[in-house]
């Protein structure tokens, strides 16, 4: 008997070496200790769990770390032992991710050794931004990664609802932006996209019409779904340009041009009217959602049309512009104020700081780094989210998917880093995090949604979260192959695709 109690210790003992030496979080915790003994994942949810909140026991065991209010707030100590589990956070939100992490511990290992974590994130901004106005996905679909988003620590969820070719959120004070722009004759976005100027919209319910749009209860129930993961959920709502959608549903939005005609793609920032149709439908969104942020785009307006646009030439006169990047500064300007007075703050692309940028306007720096430097300097908060690193809808696999040319593999993804030398550490506290974009242009159906977005969203929460000296690719690639294997058994599609997938999409 005495024999069989040695081997069984000797079992378990190896299992807690491997469960040790095979550390799977992502992303990886502040700090990590092994304990004596582990418990199989089977026994974790029946274990007593013992929660308290306060800040004066957390900043015990930080030891004189110095940690900015948003950090404590999410930051966590959790004890895992045989008997129990015991989780101190200073607030609702650390007890949160600790038991994430619990969750995501659960999920890999069959064995996991008992052990001591201390953790907090290293960015406040750490999201993901989906297209949905290209390609449509549902309700379901966004619960779905905002379920994955909270595993992995995630907290901001950049909702982008309108673009040329569909308006997708209900607002009831302008009822032909659903009824008449949620819906086009072609599914594909690029089969829409092939004529002129863009394809037409056909009325709701028209026999084979592809589209779609969240009602108010929609995301209601999104909002309540995100805010029980302590997400916040950001809407877009476009200006001055990718208004083509906007404009066909309201036409006199549209710049007056010589000879008749209409500029097709602008609002026209000339006309007043413009400026009422913008704050009720912002108005409306407020309501809506309760983020401390609102997305006003800014990006690609082509402006040729406003400098022979008389509207547009009586404000610059009257405002005293100069160009018309000025003017496109007084709109979005004039926007910001809007919303001060409705207490939210602006996030923009990084065309915003054409003209000069709004006081308190935060800036996404797409194109690069260069933008969210420039920003940073000027004393702007900044979230990084470059087209060479972040852009999702960019392939991974040139033989496999349709996808935009440029090659964005998971090292790639992993490899960028927010905080550059050129940051000077008194101008760090500017750079709010990080997004990872998926634009849909290419992207129609969930499942390859799903497999753009992940791994390569892994490696931007480790990114956001981790310190940037715990990063490891070698180790890295690792637990992302680990996390994938668990999360193609909860129903993801992740990249490299099943085998036995049906190739649809495909080039």
């Amino acid at each position: 008997m005495k024999g069989i109690l040695l081997a069984l210790a000797f079992v378990c003992g190896l299992m807690c070496v491997k469960a040790q030496a095979q550390l799977n979080l992502i992303p990886a915790p502040v700090e990590y200790s092994a304990r004596s003994g582990c418990i199989s994942s089977k026994e974790m949810a029946g274990l007593h769990e013992k929660v308290r909140i306060s800040q004066k026991t957390l900043l015990r065991l930080l030891k004189g770390r110095k940690l900015e209010d948003w950090q404590l707030k999410s930051a966590y100590q959790l004890e895992l032992g045989k008997k129990g589990v015991k989780i101190v956070a200073a607030d609702e939100e650390g007890v949160f991710y600790a038991r994430q992490t619990l969750r995501m511990m659960a999920s890999l290992n069959s064995s996991v050794t008992c052990c001591t974590i201390l953790d907090w994130p290293r960015l406040r901004y750490r999201g993901v931004m989906l297209d949905e106005s290209r390609h449509f996905q549902g309700k379901d679909f966004v619960m779905k990664q905002l379920e994955m988003m909270a595993l992995l620590k995630m907290n901001r969820f950049h909702f982008h609802l309108v673009d040329n070719p569909g308006w997708r959120v209900q607002i009831d004070s302008y009822p032909k932006l659903t009824r008449l722009t949620a819906w086009r004759p072609q599914a594909y976005f690029w089969d829409w996209e092939k004529n002129e100027i863009g394809g037409p919209f056909v009325e709701e319910g028209t026999p084979g019409a592809y589209g779609g749009y969240y009602t108010k209860q929609d995301i209601a129930d999104i909002l309540s779904f995100a805010n029980e993961r302590h997400i916040e959920v950001i809407p877009e709502i476009e200006m001055p340009g990718h208004n083509y959608e906007t404009r066909a549903a309201y036409p006199e939005l549209a710049c007056s041009l010589p000879g008749g005609g209409k500029d097709p793609w602008e609002l026209c920032p000339g006309k007043e009217r413009t400026f009422e149709f913008l704050e009720k439908v912002l108005l409306e969104v407020f309501d809506m959602f309760h983020s401390q942020y609102i997305h006003i785009g800014g990006d690609e307006a082509r402006k040729n049309n406003w400098k022979v646009c008389p509207d547009c030439q009586a404000r610059m006169k009257a405002e005293g512009l100069k160009s018309v990047e000025e003017l496109q500064s007084y709109m979005i300007r004039r926007m910001e104020r809007f919303a001060h007075e409705h207490g939210k703050r602006i996030i923009g692309w990084d065309e915003i700081l054409q003209g000069g940028l709004a006081p308190d306007a935060t800036v996404m720096s797409w194109h690069g780094i260069e933008a969210g430097l420039q920003a940073v300097k000027e004393g702007h908060d900044v979230i990084f989210t470059p087209t060479h690193y972040y852009y999702l809808d960019y392939h991974q696999d040139p033989a496999q998917f349709r996808a935009v040319g440029r090659h964005v593999p998971l090292e790639k993804v992993y490899s960028f880093e927010p905080l550059s030398e050129s940051i000077s550490e008194a101008d760090a506290h500017h750079v709010l995090g990080v997004q990872g974009n998926l634009w849909t242009e290419h992207v129609q159906d969930a499942w390859h949604a799903e497999m753009m977005l992940y791994p390569r969203v892994f490696a931007i929460a480790e990114t956001g979260w981790s310190q940037a000296e715990k990063k490891n690719w070698p180790d890295f690639e690792r637990r992302a192959s680990a996390l994938s294997q668990v999360a193609r058994k909860w129903g993801y599609t992740v990249y490299p695709p099943d085998s036995t997938r049906p190739r649809e999409g495909c080039d």
